[in-house]
């Protein structure tokens, strides 16, 4: 791969006055009209509470599952690879090289969800974080930087990685962690037929199947009591998830086609992402469509998504 390489969606969210540079790693909020964004750099550069009409929609820490590492509550960005890495493992020219799994036996979702992020610009409704790509044994170097823009009716966000000390993989995403309704059921609608087959460890092994009944989310079903954690593959956006009194649309198109949705009973999850879980070592073996790149020192990789809501 030669020259730069640049991810986007078709939405391109308008620029803004020049914000102020700041140091601070605290919490803090991005407002605009009467939805809220609560930000903490500090833990993993994730969004920790997203309000809209008064009501919180992401699941909060305190209600989530406590583990190590901190996986399953807010929004954080996966970067420099989305979704498991089996035993940690990246085929390269060089020979392999093999992470420390910080989810045995898989290297799961990236460096930079539990690592501080620096904030490098903010104002009222934005925000720029950066964050080195290091640890585990990652040895491919990198940076990467995360962008947050809210208006009244919705929230793009934007995520790169680049400045790789050698040539290596890259994969981008974002694990948000949608709280459930007080009372009354969630929708979702993701227009995709196929998922990934996966082993006993929640692994990729390269095949596709269609979806069962139960799996099928194209006519937006109530969710119930579905269990899912499946990756979506040839997806096509937008996806629609709904509460009973608001309805969240997440913009994606063909190159971000790779979406996991996972709905244990305290969040709802539903993550576009550039590559398939697994990709290096299933790429490495022939499989194709895998969504994986490889970036040169001097190339970056980067992505963006609008969530956008309305009264249901």
């Amino acid at each position: 791969m030669h020259g730069r390489c640049v991810l986007t969606s078709a939405v391109t969210p308008p620029r803004e006055a020049p914000a102020r540079v700041t140091t601070e790693a605290g919490p803090f909020a991005l407002m605009s009209g009467d939805a809220v964004v609560k930000v903490e750099p500090a833990a993993g550069g994730r969004i920790v509470s997203l309000m809209l009409g008064g009501v919180e929609r992401i699941l909060q820490k305190a209600r989530a599952r406590a583990t190590t590492p901190p996986l399953y509550w807010g929004c954080y960005p996966m970067v420099p690879w989305a979704g498991r890495l089996a035993n940690g493992r990246i085929p390269t020219e060089d020979g392999e090289v093999r992470l420390e799994p910080n989810l045995p036996p898989s290297a799961i979702h990236g460096l930079g969800f539990d690592k501080p992020w620096e904030v490098v610009e903010r104002s009222d409704t934005s925000v720029t974080m950066a964050c080195d790509m290091k640890g585990l044994g990652w040895r491919f170097g990198g940076r990467a930087r995360q962008t947050l823009r809210l208006g009244s009716v919705g929230l793009d966000l934007e995520l790169e990685v680049g400045e790789y000390s050698r040539r290596g993989p890259a994969g981008l995403g974002w694990h948000p962690w949608f709280a459930r309704p007080e009372s009354g059921d969630m929708a979702l609608r993701l227009d995709a037929g196929e998922v990934l087959v996966v082993d006993e460890n929640l692994v990729p092994t390269g095949e596709v199947r269609s979806v069962t009944a139960s799996e099928d989310l194209r006519s937006g079903p109530a969710l119930g009591d579905r269990r899912l954690d499946h990756a979506y593959v040839r997806a096509k956006g937008p996806a629609l998830l709904r509460w009973p009194d608001l309805d969240l649309e997440i913009e994606f198109d063909e190159r971000l086609s790779t979406v996991v949705v996972h709905t244990p009973s305290e969040g709802v999850c539903v993550e576009p992402q550039t590559m398939w879980p697994n990709a290096p070592l299933l790429a490495a073996r022939g499989v194709h469509g895998t969504g994986l790149r490889t970036l040169e020192p001097g190339e970056s990789l980067r992505v963006s998504e609008r969530w956008s809501w309305r009264a249901a």
